[in-house]
């Protein structure tokens, strides 16, 4: 699988992304023919340029047909109209419809009458479709991207001075590790936290990759303290040990009935847990309790904690970040006297499915014990 990890120690916008996919190896002028089928009568350019010392490309957009409010349905046609590739088109539309969803709650507006005022001009949607373009163009197959560096201060807008992040911004990495870091300045707008928040599958560490292409798309600005770049990073997966950002949810019960937590486990591993288990307890005045803890992707934090508060009697969660090591897996199938068995195997150890070991046994009348011994031994014999 191909991947492309947004470095966003800077920020991120929309355009730095088309410039820094464009700097690691997205064909110019595919990507300028792509955004001329929009019909905007825009013009477009890739320039070489330096920030704080890093050589990068920057994107540029200059005049075109302009409208001063968009409404999203214009927004989307006019992407379903420009013949672009359809992965493109219904990545391009996500993004607006992201974008639309947070300025309609930051409005206070049903998304049908919100009006795109920047996020509507002909640069924002050329920066949005001109990444989703160079993102296939470089046959891109996921995407992740760091924690993001919002930045800070504040901003000039059409409502006015806003804090930073911009309150659309704010909106759109809800739940999505950020920091304030640098300069005093806007360093992720809105389009560009649409982009992350619409196309990353996942937010945290660089996953094991085979780096083939790196690029550096560069912003507005140059500040002298730091590099004002978008770095992209973009190759194969490998079979390397994973390593990945999770997040451990956690809450002390003691008024929970045994019948109530294995329902509330099975609902959590159903919401998307990597893991969940429980530990008993000593707690205040001698109670009995349990330790509930899940282990979690961190996306998926909000949905588990909203089923933990459901199904326990918790008034109250902790949660943290930590590193996770896995080995690689993989599943091969072993033949046994009561039938086939899927191993998963690891790089140093290996173990019976206990689920094919469960049904077999309770159709051939043995002990469990015996399937998983005599699954064991088949699986070795084959490795000898």
């Amino acid at each position: 699988m191909k991947i492309c990890y947004l470095d966003a120690f800077s920020g991120i916008s929309g355009d730095m992304l088309v410039g820094a996919l464009a700097d690691a190896g997205a064909p110019p002028e595919a990507l300028l023919e792509g955004l001329r089928g929009l019909g905007l009568e825009a013009s477009y350019e890739f320039t070489r340029t330096r920030r704080a010392g890093i050589a990068a490309t920057k994107f540029h957009v200059r005049g075109g047909r302009s409208a001063n409010h968009r409404h999203l349905h214009q927004i989307l046609d006019l992407i379903e109209r420009s013949g672009l590739p359809e992965r493109v088109r219904r990545n391009a539309a996500a993004v607006f419809q992201n974008l639309g969803q947070a300025e309609a709650k930051i409005h206070g507006l049903p998304i049908e009458k919100v009006h795109f005022h920047e996020v509507g001009a002909v640069d924002s949607i050329s920066d949005i479709v001109g990444a989703c373009l160079g993102l296939e163009l470089l046959g891109v197959e996921a995407v992740h991207c760091s924690a993001v560096n919002v930045g800070s201060g504040t901003v000039q807008t059409e409502h006015g001075t806003l804090p930073v992040p911009a309150p659309a911004t704010a909106e759109l990495l809800r739940g999505k590790p950020v920091y304030a870091q640098g300069p005093a300045a806007e360093l992720t707008t809105p389009t560009g936290a649409a982009l992350a928040v619409t196309l990353a599958c996942e937010f945290g560490p660089m996953p094991p990759l085979r780096i083939s292409q790196t690029g550096y798309g560069a912003g507005e600005r140059d500040f002298p303290q730091q590099a004002n770049v978008l770095r992209v990073i973009v190759g194969e997966a490998s079979g390397a040990t994973e390593a990945a950002t999770v997040c451990v949810i956690e809450a002390n019960l003691d008024d929970a009935s045994p019948q109530v937590l294995a329902y509330a486990t099975e609902r959590l591993f159903e919401g998307g847990a990597l893991d969940v288990t429980l530990a008993p307890l000593q707690m205040k005045k001698g109670r009995p309790g349990t330790l509930i803890q899940v282990v979690a992707r961190p996306e998926d934090r909000e949905r588990l904690a909203s089923i933990l508060f459901a199904e326990t009697t918790t008034l109250g969660l902790r949660w943290w970040h930590a590193e996770r090591r896995v080995q690689e897996r993989r599943w091969v199938e072993v033949e046994t006297r009561y039938g086939r068995v899927r191993i998963k195997v690891g790089e140093s150890s290996w173990a019976p499915e206990y689920d094919d070991c469960q049904r077999l046994a309770r159709e051939a009348g043995v002990p469990l014990k015996e399937v998983l011994a005599e699954a064991s031994f088949t699986y070795l014999k084959t490795q000898r």
